[in-house]
């Protein structure tokens, strides 16, 4: 089992075949960017060495597209209802919710991985039922989706048209512009004291004091946007990227990279509304993570790139 981070993992399943039909459409409203040459990755102090997050290097990238947000609840229903597509979580029968989402009658009889034990195997749970039966996405519909795996995102992105960003394309379009910055709108966490990401306040895992307005998460465009016009780059939810995950990369200048071709694990980025300095600081631009392609919690989504 993937117990990276704040994200627990599934060891069974494999590889799906998608049961969205070929793409006919192309996917439009996507911000294009121009690509070019940024410094990837950091040397950062405050950093995760072993997660491979260095060294900086320099990566060159062709001109693409990316969605301004992640996909929301509304725009998964859409793609659920044209195509029929049941979900890793809704075939395995269960996704891994946050305990204190869940009401407190369920939690002590839900098992838990033991490393993680805020993580709690929630029976039916899934994308439209995000805390487990009897939750709705019904006045949540421009939140992210959730409870999807990188397979189900694979399969949204192809009934759409686009694909998955590579995890350069998606460091390039975080840092908006802005070299080497910790963040995606500069170096300092809350400038001003204004909150600019959804991630924890408080004590993890137990209070959450919620003084960015979101216990678990926040509508999609609910801060502004990075130099590029993209919301939510970092908070919020993790986003799967297309590349298998590995921690050694080489120093030098490299074009389009796609990763290695083979791994156990697929690359995430961002964080999430459950990261806090004091366990999860990986809601920096340069952060990664991972996970295991059917794995899904309450605090995974994803966003749609395209080419140009």
């Amino acid at each position: 089992m993937t117990e990276h981070c704040c994200m627990p993992g599934r060891t069974s399943g494999g590889a799906r075949t998608s049961a969205a039909e070929p793409a006919r459409r192309r996917a439009s409203g996507l911000v294009r960017l121009e690509g070019g040459t940024f410094r990837m990755g950091t040397d950062d102090r405050d950093g995760f060495p072993s997660d491979g997050e260095g060294p900086v290097r320099a990566v060159t990238l062709r001109p693409f597209r990316l969605a301004s947000t992640a996909v929301t609840n509304a725009r998964f229903a859409a793609f659920v209802k044209a195509t029929g597509y049941e979900t890793d979580a809704e075939r395995f029968g269960w996704s891994y919710v946050f305990h204190l989402l869940v009401p407190q009658a369920m939690r002590a009889s839900a098992p838990s991985p033991a490393a993680t034990p805020w993580w709690l195997g929630i029976e039916g749970a899934a994308w439209h039922a995000p805390e487990g039966p009897g939750s709705t996405v019904a006045d949540r519909q421009d939140h992210p989706v959730v409870h999807v795996s990188w397979q189900d995102a694979q399969a949204y992105c192809a009934w759409s048209g686009g694909r998955l960003p590579t995890e350069a394309e998606w460091e390039y379009a975080a840092r908006g512009g802005l070299e080497q910055a910790r963040y995606p709108w500069g170096d300092e966490l809350a400038p001003r004291g204004r909150h600019r990401c959804n991630i924890w306040q408080g004590r993890f895992p137990t209070h959450n004091t919620e003084e960015d307005g979101h216990l678990a998460t926040a509508p999609v465009k609910a801060y502004r946007p990075n130099g590029y016009g993209l919301h939510n780059m970092v908070g919020n939810v993790w986003e799967w990227c297309a590349d298998w995950f590995a921690v050694d990369h080489l120093a030098r200048p490299m074009e389009d990279p796609r990763g290695p071709d083979g791994g156990e694990s697929r690359v995430l980025r961002g964080g999430s509304y459950l990261c806090h300095d004091s366990y999860c600081n990986r809601y920096r631009v340069a952060a990664r993570s991972s996970n295991t392609p059917d794995s899904s919690s309450g605090n995974t989504g994803f966003r749609l790139a395209a080419d140009i």
